[in-house]
């Protein structure tokens, strides 16, 4: 009996935090121009279309989010601190994170010398290995936070530039501010468009 209570607990521990980080994904609970909404028929969360650029001044600070990474190792956005950071995220069963994954390699390639650093949240993958297969295929080196009940997504408030579609992204300037997000896949050009004033911010 008193091995069967802590079992219960937990598992309607994990069903609520499924729950909460669905609604998050599902971008419940925000208005038409912010959110996106979830699709049975597409297998993705579909965003607004919308890319949402911020001015310097004006930018919030993203949480500091820590956890282990795809490959099981420890990964820490801190680590990062003082990078132009574009943090992504996607699932490997999601048809436009597919479409996008080249794009991302690209311009990671191609902006590591101006202290641009590409870091994912990979979501809703039950199974490291399709995380995995997803990074090999697509040629993805930068390393991704595995997060597949969204806990991390969460810790991202209310009311802020959250990442409430999959895909989505968020560019960090130096300082650790959210100073882009997008909630749609990425085409190289506009990806580069929204990065490139960032790297000449002093």
């Amino acid at each position: 009996m008193s091995q069967t209570r802590p079992f219960r607990y937990r598992s309607a521990l994990l069903a609520v935090l499924l729950a909460a980080a669905a609604s998050v994904l599902a971008g419940c609970g925000g208005g038409e121009d912010d959110t996106g909404s979830s699709s049975g028929d597409t297998k993705f969360v579909r965003g607004t279309g919308k890319i949402t650029e911020v001015k310097r001044g004006e930018r919030q600070q993203a949480p500091d989010i820590s956890g282990k990474g795809v490959d099981g190792k420890r990964l820490e956005l801190s680590d990062y601190k003082g990078k132009i950071v574009v943090l992504n995220v996607w699932g490997s069963w999601c048809a436009p994170c597919r479409a996008e994954a080249p794009n991302l390699a690209k311009v990671a390639k191609d902006t590591e010398d101006k202290d641009v650093r590409f870091v994912g949240i990979n979501t809703r993958d039950l199974d490291r290995a399709n995380a995995k297969s997803f990074e090999r295929n697509y040629g993805i080196d930068y390393p991704s936070f595995y997060d597949p009940s969204g806990k991390l997504i969460l810790r991202f408030p209310k009311g802020s530039l959250s990442p409430q579609a999959i895909p989505s992204t968020l560019i960090l300037d130096r300082d650790g501010k959210i100073a882009v997000r997008a909630l749609k896949e990425l085409g190289e050009k506009e990806l580069r468009s929204v990065l490139d004033p960032l790297t000449t911010e002093k």
